[in-house]
């Protein structure tokens, strides 16, 4: 039987969510897509301007793509849809993710504005975990999943930043500290071409794609992977002997031509974690708004699974890229600068570092933050520069932000969930 507030308010409740979802959308792009930028833009290996136009095309077409599958409505199965009673009363859900998208939304709109980078994945789950909690009931949540996604807040950026550490390592010892370190940049660089064509590949067959009904395991993704990168490999080396770098025994011009080859392979990662966060976190901003939908659209009858609407996916893909351009800055010059200072060589140990994190949780079922991977990385570069090299002021902000996350979205998602509910009840 359809719900009265449902009947009532159904298409007010849906533009509700529409503006609630842009909002959160906003949010993603101001904040999530802007850490993914950040090493690059703080590397000088793209501009903001040229960051803003690959987010444009690549979270786009990521947030395109991920839309020719259908979309869990419930994000990471944080609700035991069976325990939670919405099938007779199909409005609670409806309060709930109108109060998570608000919530988060505030929240990353607050975390932006000071330029921290948070887990906007964290946002969305702390908010709706608030409300399930106190709307619902505590058996509602399913504790397992959160237990491990809080547990991702130590292993992600622990592990990303051991992987950036030994690869700057490898990276100085191989070329930077050499004489001639142009000489051995030819020599090495192709080694790392082919681990940046395996992980670029890889992060989009198993992030990017997962979206879109293709059958493709983690062997074969693997596979395809390394036939991409020994690709990569061969037009890297061709692009190489055609790169005109001064030709100088001067020390820095020399480095400044090492330089510029880490710079034109970061372009490379940007693009594709630009494509994989489009595919993936879009479903932050847009995952709740399904479910809305769903339910308004059915009459309040709950689906635990709905199709994706294409005016959804479009609504999520033009509130992130309009985020990144407005107040994408910010985020961008936390992670790329006010960290640690990052060349290209270090922006790019960073980024694959980040990426490698991401596809081997992926991997391995692990639940991880692309943020706090890609800020776990950053110290790792640092860290292997010194500790002197690190902004502890600017890092302590950072976690405490990170701490703070998921119950300020907790408790504001609880508020606007009453207030709701006391308007249309």
């Amino acid at each position: 039987m359809m719900s009265d507030v449902i009947s009532q308010y159904g298409f007010l409740l849906l533009i509700m969510a529409c503006i609630f979802g842009f909002f959160m959308a906003w949010g993603v792009g101001a904040n999530d897509v802007a850490n993914a930028m950040g090493t690059s833009v703080g590397a000088q290996a793209i501009t903001i301007k040229q960051a803003i136009i690959i987010a444009m095309i690549f979270e786009f077409t990521g947030a395109w793509l991920a839309g020719g599958e259908v979309t869990s409505t419930i994000r990471s199965s944080i609700i035991d849809i069976e325990s939670a009673g919405f099938d007779d009363k199909p409005e609670l859900l409806i309060f709930g993710m109108l109060s998570s998208l608000l919530a988060a939304g505030i929240w990353l709109v607050v975390a932006s504005k000071y330029g921290w980078p948070v887990s906007t994945t964290h946002s969305i789950i702390g908010a709706i975990v608030g409300f399930a909690v106190v709307g619902i009931s505590v058996d509602s949540v399913m504790w397992g999943q959160v237990l491990e996604i809080i547990a991702s807040w130590v292993i992600s950026p622990v592990f990303s930043g051991t992987i950036a550490f030994l690869l700057f390592l490898s990276v100085e010892k191989l070329v930077l500290s050499k004489d001639d370190p142009l000489k051995y940049a030819k020599k090495f660089v192709p080694y790392y071409m082919f681990l940046v064509g395996f992980v670029i590949a890889m992060v989009t067959l198993v992030k990017g794609l997962s979206h879109i009904g293709l059958e493709v395991t983690f062997s074969q993704s693997t596979f395809l992977a390394l036939t991409f990168a020994l690709l990569t490999v061969i037009i890297g080396i061709f692009l190489l002997r055609r790169l005109r770098l001064p030709d100088s025994d001067e020390p820095t011009a020399q480095m400044q031509s090492v330089e510029r080859v880490f710079g034109v392979l970061m372009i490379f990662t940007a693009c594709s974690m630009a494509f994989a966060h489009g595919s993936n976190d879009v479903a932050n901003a847009i995952g709740p708004l399904a479910a809305i939908n769903s339910v308004i659209a059915n009459n309040g009858a709950f689906e635990a699974e709905s199709a994706l609407p294409v005016w959804i996916l479009l609504l999520g893909g033009f509130g992130i890229v309009t985020g990144l351009a407005m107040w994408g800055y910010r985020v961008i010059r936390t992670i790329g600068k006010n960290i640690t200072e990052l060349t290209p060589s270090r922006g790019f140990a960073a980024e694959i570092a980040a990426a490698t994190t991401v596809v081997i949780a992926s991997g391995t079922g692990i639940p991880v933050s692309t943020t706090h991977t890609l800020v776990g990385a950053v110290l790792g570069v640092g860290l292997a520069r010194g500790m002197s090299a690190l902004n502890f002021g600017v890092v302590g902000r950072i976690f405490l932000s990170w701490i703070v996350t998921l119950p300020a979205g907790a408790i504001l998602s609880i508020v606007f969930f009453f207030i709701f509910k006391g308007i249309f009840s």
